[in-house]
């Protein structure tokens, strides 16, 4: 995910850039920190999953060494978008998150605001999802391959996967039609790849600077900010709708962030048409990739 230094602050979509020259880059970016944030994340991938009897200390490497990778391809592919581009940016921070059963919140860079121009800002907050996502489909697939099904218990509680519909249709792709009682156990790699697709759908929702946010501002310019508005609504919506309230600190987060997109330095660029059609088709992955209720307690 790409995030702009400072949040902006916009309440009517009127802000323009401030006068005066563009800022310095980062000619000193940080290091230790965001090489202290992986070392913790790749630690915390790992230990959700390498815990007894469930599981085995490889499950949790084969799961950490997957789904950070992951979180490399896409954020790296923000930072060297950024870098093309010549808007400063810094280095990738992950997000260590030891209680969630992922072990992380994925990661951010940070950008300085009103630098990069439209197209610019498009590309950056396109190619990290795009990125991102490859390895995702890829660890998927191949995931699902080394499953395997189970009889469980109707009556043994169980923790359920939500299931985004591109999931679903890969593993029907390779299991087929479930049966009474059946249910597929994940290799750590299909779980991995299931947390590429989610983490990948769930940033690319556009509202304000998500990368969502920043691929349809670059479609719609101001025009974005009433869908913005209402997909934050939305979520506010769906929470009580679903009972999720896990989603609670994200859209706290985005309500401080603020819901709309910042001006680029120059909207008065042009997309083109191949950009359009990509921005376009890649939102499309968020109602196949999404799933609103992503845990929960079966039985």
């Amino acid at each position: 995910m790409s995030n702009a230094l400072p949040p902006p602050e916009i309440d009517d979509g009127n802000s323009v850039p401030p006068a005066g020259g563009q800022p310095a880059n980062f000619s000193q970016r940080r290091v230790l920190l965001p090489l202290i944030l992986f070392a913790a994340t790749c630690y915390t991938t790992y230990s959700v999953y390498a815990a007894p009897p469930v599981s085995k200390p490889v499950d949790g490497l084969i799961y950490a060494a997957a789904i950070m990778f992951t979180l490399l391809c896409h954020e790296f592919g923000h930072f060297v978008q950024a870098v093309r581009c010549r808007v400063p940016a810094s280095l990738p921070f992950f997000i260590p998150m030891p209680a969630s059963p992922i072990g992380t919140m994925g990661a951010v860079i940070l950008m300085r605001p009103y630098v990069g121009d439209r197209r610019a800002i498009f590309d950056i907050g396109i190619t990290g999802p795009l990125a991102g996502l490859v390895p995702s489909l890829v660890f998927s697939l191949i995931g699902l391959q080394l499953s395997h099904i189970e009889i469980i218990n109707p009556n043994a509680p169980i923790i359920r996967l939500g299931e985004p519909l591109i999931f679903k249709a890969l593993a029907y792709l390779i299991f087929g039609n479930l049966g009474p009682n059946e249910e597929v156990f994940l290799h750590p790699l299909a779980f991995a790849g299931w947390v590429g697709v989610f983490i990948t759908a769930l940033n690319l929702i556009p509202i304000g600077q998500l990368d969502g946010g920043h691929v349809l501002y670059g479609l719609l310019l101001r025009r974005a900010y009433p869908l913005m508005r209402l997909t934050l609504l939305g979520a506010m919506v769906g929470v009580f709708a679903f009972g999720y309230w896990g989603w609670l600190i994200m859209i706290l987060l985005l309500m401080w962030m603020g819901p709309l997109h910042p001006p680029t330095a120059n909207d008065n660029i042009e997309l083109g048409t191949g950009r359009t059609i990509l921005g376009w088709a890649t939102l499309c992955f968020v109602p196949i990739g999404f799933t609103p209720v992503p845990f929960s307690l079966g039985m």
